[in-house]
């Protein structure tokens, strides 16, 4: 399986490198809105083993809500939301999708309409406290997912979700909240998120879709180098 997911990710990476370069060094979820958040973590979720997962804290953020494949609205597509928080000396970056809440649905991507979703990170982290999910409930429903009727929507009502953890394929233990205060000016200003180079401390990207991204990751960052120097 180890040796599949990186082959399959080293093939699927040559035709994602080149929209990569079409797209200005996004591949996918090349529409969004960006938006200054914060995170409040309260703790307690997996026993020992994870102190980021179990710190009390209060982190300023900026989320990205976006359409994986650049659809048009009201055509439902693979909803994106990236969130990253302050680290030390490297920024923190969690990348989920739209999905299912259950043990399987979790692992699979499901097109949405709505931007208030469950959103979870399919990919895997090893971990002290063994294999882990991270996941994103809203608190609310009827959120456009076209970034400008999305940003007016949290300008107007604000967005939040709660942040869960499980380990394996067992339930979700609530976290944290993430709270969308309201849109940067710029509406989708150029942050770039990477799951794979920026996990969490204590979590390590894992499994065959850490695997299968890898490489789509590196040929993307060559395509927004290669866009930058001309």
């Amino acid at each position: 399986m180890t040796g599949l997911s990186r082959g399959a990710g080293r093939l699927v990476a040559v035709p994602v490198g080149g929209l990569a370069r079409r797209r200005g060094g996004k591949p996918m979820h090349p529409r969004g809105a960006v938006f200054d958040a914060v995170l409040e973590r309260r703790g307690g979720a997996v026993g020992r083993g994870v102190p980021w997962l179990e710190a009390v804290a209060s982190d300023p953020a900026v989320v990205r809500l976006s359409r994986g494949a650049g659809l048009p609205a009201p055509l439902p597509d693979l909803l994106g939301l990236a969130v990253r928080l302050p680290g030390e000396g490297t920024p923190i970056d969690l990348l989920l999708s739209t999905t299912g809440r259950g043990p399987l649905t979790r692992l699979l991507p499901l097109p949405r309409r709505d931007a208030a979703a469950i959103y979870s990170s399919i990919m895997a982290y090893r971990s002290d406290a063994g294999s882990l999910r991270l996941a994103a409930f809203p608190e609310a429903a009827g959120v456009p997912s076209d970034p400008g009727p999305l940003a007016r929507a949290v300008a107007r009502d604000g967005l939040r979700f709660t942040l869960a953890v499980a380990r394996g394929l067992g339930p979700w233990q609530p976290f944290a909240t993430l709270a969308l205060t309201g849109a940067v000016p710029a509406l989708d200003p150029d942050v770039r998120f990477d799951a794979v180079q920026n996990p969490p401390p204590g979590l390590v990207p894992d499994g065959p879709m850490a695997r299968f991204r890898a490489p789509s990751y590196r040929r993307a960052r060559a395509a927004r180098s290669a866009a930058g120097e001309r």
